[in-house]
């Protein structure tokens, strides 16, 4: 262990604080934190928020305020994680995983993500959509649904929604996530996903 200063502030840890982001390419608005061992592509945008050792942000991506990228995370290119975002790292057993937010997705304020979860391009997560290995996210967009497990698919938009569970003590609601509709694709993403935002009313 050894003690870090950095103007006023004291750190103490055992690795050393990331340095050079100029000669990176990356924005780093205080207090963000991203930590030795993390690699970020250029373009990417660092709002107060905090990366963990491992993960890998990718170009043109924003960590947005308050926002946090666990340990081995992988955070595809063009991607916007709103405020307050949890993505979970691989440091927390048994799931040892990673998980993984690719190219081009939006992912809403509050949104959790963790144990190793798969949110395919270009996807959209509505605010305070929770996501867990074991979280059904059922497609209601067509006459019977469908449930995955583990992997939102590509260009979905996706908000939080509960179904019926029955227990020994009676019939409780159970957190899910719902596919609600499919962002349509488009040369031009962020045209996409403010149509896929106002088509469908999702809140982020």
């Amino acid at each position: 262990m050894q003690t870090i200063e950095v103007g006023p502030f004291e750190f103490h840890d055992k690795i050393p604080l990331k340095r050079n982001y100029a000669s990176q390419g990356v924005r780093v608005v205080p207090h963000a934190i991203a930590r030795y061992g993390a690699f970020l592509e250029r373009g990417v945008i660092l709002m107060p928020s905090y990366v963990n050792i491992g993960a890998w942000v990718g170009a043109g991506s924003m960590v947005d305020t308050w926002a946090t990228v666990g340990s081995c995370a992988q955070i595809g290119r063009n991607v916007h994680l709103s405020g307050g975002v949890g993505i979970g790292g691989v440091l927390e057993p048994p799931q040892a995983a990673p998980t993984i937010i690719e190219d081009e997705c939006f992912i809403g304020s509050r949104c959790i993500v963790v144990e190793g979860v798969r949110v395919e391009r270009e996807a959209v997560l509505g605010a305070n959509v929770v996501l867990t290995q074991s979280t059904h996210i059922i497609d209601v967009t067509g006459a019977k649904p469908i449930t995955y497990k583990g992997r939102v698919p590509a260009r979905s938009v996706v908000i939080p929604g509960s179904y019926t569970k029955k227990f020994p003590a009676g019939e409780y609601q159970v957190p899910c996530a719902l596919i609600i509709g499919e962002r349509k694709e488009s040369t031009d993403k962020k045209v996409s996903l403010n149509a896929a935002l106002r088509d469908y009313g999702v809140a982020v």
